[in-house]
C-alpha cells in the first residue's frame, strides 16, 4: 500500500484499510500538525520556509573560505583510492582534506568536516566514532571499503535505503550507483525558480517521494530504527547545510544547481547529465558555516522535526515483505521494550534512534563493552542533554520480519526479485 494512501487513511481517522498501523501513525500526524501550526513561516527563507535558523547566521569571508588550490587542489582518485556512497566524503578526499586514499582516522574525519562543512564537534565526532568502532578497526574506516572496513559494507548498520540520489542495494544490486532519474527529480524540483535554490523545503518533499519510491520499488526495502530514522534524514539535510554557499548576502546559504552539481559529481548538461563515481569537488570560490553556527546534533534534531511536519511518514519505521507496496510497520513500543511510545519518538526522534543503537551495539558488533567504551561514552554523550530514555535491550526480534534486514550488506548484493528500476 502506497504511504501516501495510509497518511491520508488516519489523517482522516480510516484507518480500516491499515488497521496495524493507526496507534502508531496517528499520534505523528498530530504532532506534525501541531509543530507546522506552531512554526514561524517565512516563504522567503534561502534556507525553506520556516526552518532554522530563525536568525541570519553572522558571516565572514576570511574564516569561512574553503580553499580548493594548493594542497587541496581536486585530483581525481587513483585507482587504488577509496571511494563510496557518500558525497560529501568523497569531496573531502578528492581535496586533501581527508587522505587521498580514501582511509582516515577519527580525528582525521572529525577536523576535516568540522574545518570545511561546518558540522558540529558533536555530531562529528559521534559519526566518525560509530564508523570505525562498528564498520572498521576501531581507530579508523574508510570511506569506501567493504564489510568491517568501510561505508561500502554497512549496509543496515550506517549506510541505508531511500538516499536522495543512490540507488537502494536490492533494488540496483549496488550501493554506490547515482541513479539519473533521481537527480533529475531533484533538479526538477526547481526548474521554473528565476534562480534555483535547492533548500530544506525543496529537500524535505524531496525526502518524501524517496521514501515512497522505496516503497514502491524496492522489494527489500528496510527503513531501521538507526538506518532509517536518523541516517537517512542525514543524507538529505546534510545536502542544504554543507553544499549551500554561504555569503553575506545569504548567510544561511544559498545551493544552487552548479554547486550541487559539482558536489554530486555531475557533468553534462540538463537534457543528458552524466555522473563519474567518485569525482565528487568542493566548487570554486565556496564558503562554508561560520563556526558560531556549527551544525550540531541538537540542530539536526529541529532539521528532522522540520521534514516530519509535511512528510510524518519518516518517523514510522518497517520494510516491505518481499515486494513492492507491501510496508509493513513496526511498533517501535515493542521493539523498545517499552520504553519508547510512538509519542516520544515524534517529540524527539534522535532520542530514540541513537538509544536504539547504544542497546544494539553488543549483539550488532560482538564485541566487549571495554571494546565498545570509546563509542558508548560518545553515544551517551550525545543523548546526556536530551533526557532520553534509555532503552536497556532491544527486542531484535521484532526485525525478523524484515526480509531485507541485513547488518554489513554491501558494496553489493543480487537484485531483488520485483525490483523495479528506474
Amino acid at each position: 500500500m502506497k504511504t501516501s494512501t495510509v497518511i491520508a487513511a488516519f489523517l482522516a481517522g480510516g484507518v480500516a484499510a491499515y488497521p496495524n498501523m493507526d496507534k502508531m501513525t496517528a499520534p505523528l500526524a498530530a504532532k506534525a500538525y501541531e509543530q507546522a501550526r506552531k512554526r514561524a513561516i517565512d516563504p522567503k527563507a534561502p534556507q525553506g520556509a520556516g526552518a532554522l535558523p530563525l536568525v541570519p547566521p553572522p558571516f565572514d569571508a576570511k574564516s569561512q573560505f574553503v580553499s580548493t588550490t594548493g594542497d587541496h587542489k581536486w585530483i581525481a582518485p587513483g585507482a587504488s583510492d577509496q571511494r563510496g556512497m557518500c558525497p560529501g566524503l568523497n569531496a573531502l578526499a578528492n581535496h586533501g582534506y581527508l587522505p587521498r586514499n580514501g582511509k582516515a582516522t577519527i580525528t582525521q574525519y572529525i577536523d576535516a568536516v568540522t574545518s570545511v562543512y561546518g558540522m558540529g564537534v558533536d555530531l562529528a565526532t559521534f559519526l566518525a566514532t560509530y564508523g570505525a568502532v562498528i564498520d572498521g578497526p576501531l581507530l579508523s574506516w574508510s570511506i569506501g571499503g567493504a564489510p568491517h572496513t568501510g561505508i561500502g559494507g554497512s549496509h543496515g548498520n550506517y549506510e541505508s535505503d531511500s538516499s536522495p540520489l543512490k540507488g537502494d542495494l536490492y533494488q540496483y544490486g549496488n550501493l554506490g550507483k547515482l541513479v539519473i532519474s533521481q537527480y533529475k527529480e531533484l533538479a526538477n524540483m526547481q526548474a521554473d525558480a528565476d534562480e534555483p535554490n535547492y533548500n530544506l523545503e525543496v529537500l524535505r518533499e524531496f525526502r518524501g517521494k524517496r521514501y515512497q519510491e522505496s516503497i514502491d520499488k524496492n522489494p527489500k526495502y528496510v527503513y531501521g530504527p538507526f538506518t532509517g530514522l536518523l541516517v537517512s534524514q542525514a543524507a538529505f539535510t546534510f545536502i542544504y547545510r554543507f553544499m549551500a554557499n554561504k555569503s553575506s548576502e545569504y548567510p544561511e546559504g544559498v545551493l544552487d544547481k552548479n554547486t550541487l552539481k559539482s558536489f554530486m559529481a555531475i557533468t553534462g548538461s540538463d537534457d543528458n547529465p552524466v555522473w563519474t563515481f567518485g569525482h565528487e569537488r568542493i566548487p570554486d570560490n565556496f564558503y562554508g558555516r561560520n563556526d558560531l553556527d556549527a551544525y550540531t546534533i541538537p540542530y539536526f534534531n529541529t532539521d528532522v522535526l522540520y521534514i516530519a511536519e509535511t512528510q510524518p511518514e519518516i518517523l514510522a519505521i518497517g520494510c516491505n515483505q518481499n515486494k513492492v507496496d507491501s510496508f509493513d510497520a513496526i511498533d517501535v513500543n515493542t521493539i523498545s521494550n517499552g520504553a519508547y511510545t510512538v509519542q516520544q519518538v515524534a517529540k524527539n526522534p534522535v532520542c530514540f534512534a541513537t538509544e536504539f543503537a547504544l542497546a544494539e551495539l553488543p549483539a550488532l558488533t560482538g564485541l566487549s563493552s571495554l571494546v565498545l567504551s570509546p563509542l558508548t561514552k560518545v553515544l551517551n554523550s550525545v543523548t546526556s542533554g536530551l533526557n532520553c530514555a534509555s532503552i536497556g535491550n532491544v527486542n531484535t526480534s521484532a526485525l525478523a520480519v524484515c526480509p531485507g534486514l541485513t547488518f554489513y550488506g554491501g558494496p553489493t548484493a543480487p537484485v531483488a526479485k520485483g525490483a523495479i528500476q528506474s
